[in-house]
């Protein structure tokens, strides 16, 4: 590794990934690999899911480093370990609820959480496509592909108050909409 990028800081490192730079690359894992490894394991005490999940986090930065567009890296990689940590839950749960299926033992309380949510999926994503385009296109960025409201200005060429102002607009309309029981 180059020892002239040690001293680089975040935001100079992050432009610099853009041109594929290895030696970049390797300063940015070795500069965060451990606070992240330490964040995800606050959060999900399995040493090797945590290890995983940050090891599958900087195999997507590298895949993507041409061509995504970072306003801070630090937040970034840091709220990818939360949603892949969120995710690799989220399977648990399916992978769970299929043995239970499975076993075609008599789970009607299961089956009825899982028709209520698959429901309440509907509802959400039949609301969401109510919203103005552009109000759904800014929720959508946020809350799908998980881009901060900087990112999400820089994309579609708005303000970041702009962004933050459909975000809230769609909440506000969503939880209007949808009843929670």
């Amino acid at each position: 590794m180059k020892n002239n990028y040690i001293n680089l800081s975040n935001e100079t490192l992050q432009n610099l990934l853009k041109y594929g730079d290895k030696d970049v690359f390797d300063t940015i894992y070795n500069r965060f690999w451990k606070s992240l490894y330490g964040y995800a394991y606050s959060l999900y005490n399995e040493e090797e899911i945590c290890e995983d999940i940050v090891q599958d986090v900087f195999i997507s930065l590298w895949e993507k480093s041409k061509t995504i567009d970072l306003t801070n890296i630090e937040a970034y990689l840091f709220r990818a370990i939360k949603y892949k940590l969120a995710s690799h839950i989220r399977g648990l749960k399916f992978i769970s609820n299929q043995l239970i299926t499975d076993q075609k033992t008599p789970q009607l309380e299961s089956s009825e959480r899982n028709i209520e949510y698959k429901e309440f999926e509907k509802n959400l994503l039949s609301e969401i496509d109510k919203l103005t385009p552009k109000c759904k296109s800014v929720f959508l960025l946020s809350r799908f592909e998980f881009l901060s409201n900087n990112e999400i200005a820089i994309k579609l060429d708005i303000s970041v108050r702009t962004v933050e102002k459909h975000i809230s607009d769609a909440i506000r309309k969503l939880k209007s909409t949808i009843h929670l029981n």
